[in-house]
Order: structure tokens, then sequence, then C-alpha cells
């Protein structure tokens, strides 16, 4: 290996990448990890029937709530007081909400934790995508962005593991635990130096979050950045996290576990996430490389919905499938991040996945909506083609950043 790899790889393995991904490891054990123990948790509770699925899709849309407010929230403190700031305050706040969640006894107590979880878990992705970005070359940052989200959809995994291992209530105190350790790591981070070369500048506005909105073509390049992410929140917060009922719909010849459909999904994403990470390396593209996999979605949703009278297994497999189409989340992020200059990047890196999350709500509410007219099937395929139309369209206004060089501002008033 030559000295020119052994520098490359160094920094893609640095200490502020791997601090990054282990944060958002974290990050997605405490976000899946409702998913997975939804019904447990709910049945305990006292609920069954209907209301598993009704007080789920609310407790769900609490956490989201949660996530749309932390993304604002941490975004605009990301751009004033700097990446690692968010860092450790939005982990503190999640680890915290997940160590009281085991506690709840209540339906209210319940949610109000999801959406205080919700709001802490909003600043994790986006600050360590924005760092990461930052810190690399832009010929090799697209590696390092991978690493964290392929490192970071793991969490899943071990969120499968404990769920199955230990009661719901201990799931959640593990998962606060994990975070407050997590925090001894970060001591040794150094902040962007690109956020430190604004911070000594005079006169430019930082994490204007209402900037986005002034400007046509700025916003358009936001919206744009948000909808290219929404097919793999359909897929996540509707065909796995209610992965069971569908099963029954679908005809599967077993009971289907959300946990097991849960942790299939994100084995995908982690192939995924390498997989979109080396193609836009390849390819020189983000945009051919997200054109790629929301192909890869297409196929798979249509797999999803023609599998009637299969097993498990074979369930488990579309699932799978469908994560690893999903795969192109760590891209996303980093078009979003790359699109505006550094005085907006964080606001921008950190609003854009936890909108796309909260996106959850208004699909959630959709599908429920369609049921009344609709099979459980036909108002999931009418949701899901709304996605990706959408998407599709999305990616086609925006321009290509794998080239790019990210040491700029954004100018407004």
């Amino acid at each position: 290996m030559t000295p020119h790899n052994n520098t490359t790889l160094r920094q893609i393995f640095s200490l502020p990448v791997i601090v990054a991904a282990l944060g958002y490891f974290v990050d997605i054990y405490d976000l899946v990890l409702f998913s997975i123990v939804r019904v447990p948790s709910l049945k305990s509770l006292g609920f069954s029937g209907q209301a598993l699925i009704d007080n789920g899709v609310f407790l769900l849309n609490m956490q989201m709530a949660g996530m749309l407010v932390g993304g604002i929230l941490w975004g605009i403190l990301g751009d004033r007081k700097g990446r690692l700031t968010i860092m450790f305050a939005s982990i503190f706040l999640y680890s915290l909400a997940n160590l009281a969640n085991g506690l709840a006894t209540t339906l209210p107590a319940y949610a109000t934790l999801r959406f205080i979880a919700g709001i802490g878990l909003a600043g994790e992705l986006g600050a360590g995508i924005t760092l990461v970005s930052e810190i690399l070359h832009k010929s090799i940052r697209g590696y390092g962005t991978m690493l964290v989200a392929s490192v970071g959809v793991s969490g899943a995994i071990l969120a499968n593991l404990v769920a199955t291992t230990f009661d719901w209530r201990t799931a959640f105190v593990i998962g606060g635990v994990l975070g407050l350790l997590l925090l001894v790591t970060r001591i040794r981070v150094a902040e962007s130096g690109m956020f430190r070369a604004m911070d000594d500048r005079t006169g430019v506005r930082r994490g204007n979050f209402l900037a986005l909105f002034t400007d046509w073509l700025r916003f358009r390049r936001y919206c744009n950045s948000i909808l290219i992410g929404i097919p793999i929140w359909f897929v996540v917060g509707v065909l796995i996290t209610f992965s069971p009922e569908f099963g029954v719909a679908l005809g599967i010849s077993g009971p289907v576990s959300a946990g097991n459909s849960v942790m299939f999904c994100y084995l995908g994403l982690i192939a995924g996430d390498l997989s979109s990470g080396l193609v836009s390396q390849l390819l020189r593209s983000r945009k051919k490389a997200i054109l790629i996999f929301l192909f890869l979605t297409v196929a798979g949703i249509t797999l999803y919905f023609l599998q009637g009278g299969q097993s498990p297994a074979f369930f488990y497999g579309v699932c799978g499938f469908l994560g690893f189409a999903g795969g192109y989340w760590a891209i996303f992020v980093t078009v979003a991040a790359e699109q505006f200059g550094t005085n907006l990047r964080a606001t921008v890196a950190t609003t854009v996945p936890n909108f796309v999350r909260g996106m959850v709500v208004p699909i959630t509410m959709l599908f429920q909506l369609g049921r009344n007219y609709l099979s459980l099937e036909s108002s999931a395929l009418l949701v899901g083609a709304i996605c990706l139309i959408a998407a599709f369209l999305a990616l086609a206004g925006l321009e290509e950043t794998f080239h790019k060089d990210l040491d700029y501002f954004e100018e407004f008033l």
C-alpha cells in the first residue's frame, strides 16, 4: 500500500469520523427500538387489537414530531455554536429521555418521552455528516459519510438483539446508557476547520433557518433535498413498522415479527449504504447513485406486494432487499449538506433528514385515511407511489455536487 493510500485511510478512519459513526449507531438503536417493541410495550400498558395500530401510529408520530422540532433547533445551533456542541447536547437529551422511557406506565407519559427523545435524536446525524463533510477532502468525503451511515444503521441490529433478549423497559434503559457512555469519546474530537474559520469572520450571518424560505432558488434546493429521501421512510415507517399486519394481509404462511423485519431491513441498509457510497465514488456522481437506488426501491416495493403466500423467511428477505434499496441515506444527507454554504450547512444537514423522518406523520396519516376507502395494500401502494414520484422529480431538480468545494458562504440579508 502506498503512502498516499495510507494517508487517505487514516483520514477516512480518523477520530471525528469514528465518533460520528458511533454516535449515529446509538441514534439508530434508539430510533428503531420503538418499532421493535411497539406491540409488547403497548400490550404491557393494557392495549390490544386495533388499539395496537392506532396508538402505535400516535407514538411514532410523537417521536417524529419531536424530530421535526429538534431538527430546526439543533440545525440553527449547529451553525451558530458549532457542530460538536449539538452532537454533545442532542445525545445527552435523548439518552436521558430513553432512561426515563423505561419507567413509563401510561400512554401520555410514553408519548411525552418519545417526543423529548425525538428532539434529542434529531441532532446526531446532521451534525456528524456536516463535520465529516467539512474535515475530509472532496475526493474522499463520500467514503467518510458512507462509513458513518454503514456503522450507524447497524445499531438497528443491536436494538433487535437487545429487544429479543430483555424486557422492553430494559431495552430503553440500555439505549440511554450507551448514549451517555458515548459522550466520553467526544472529548478529544476537534471542531470543523471551516466552522472555526467562519467563527473568526465578522458580518457572516449563520444558522438563519428562515433564509431557506426567503429566496426561491434556495427554497427549491431545500425542498428537493428533502423529497429525494421520503421513499426511505415510507418503507421504514409503513411497510416495515407495520409488517405483522401486512404479513396477515398478504397471506404470508406464518407470523411476521416486526423485530425481525426491522433487523433484516437494516442489514440491507448497511449493505446499501456501503454499495451506494462506492457507486457514487466510482461514477463520481451523487445523482446517478441515488437514481439507481430509487429504481431499486420501486422494484423492492413491487416485490413486497407480489409475495402473497410466501414464507416468513421470504418476507424477511424482501425486507432486506427494501433496506438495501433504501441504502442511499448517507448520500442523500451528504447531497443536502453539499447544496449549501458553511453558514447554513448544519441547519440544512440537520433539518433535512429530520423533515424526511417527520414526513412519516403525513405519510402514516394518509395511509390511515386511505384505509377508510381502500384495502391495507392498496392504501400503502397509493402512498408509496406519491412518495416515489416526488423523489424522482426532486432529484431531477438538484445540481450534481460530487466535485463541489464546500468552503463558501450563503449570502442573505
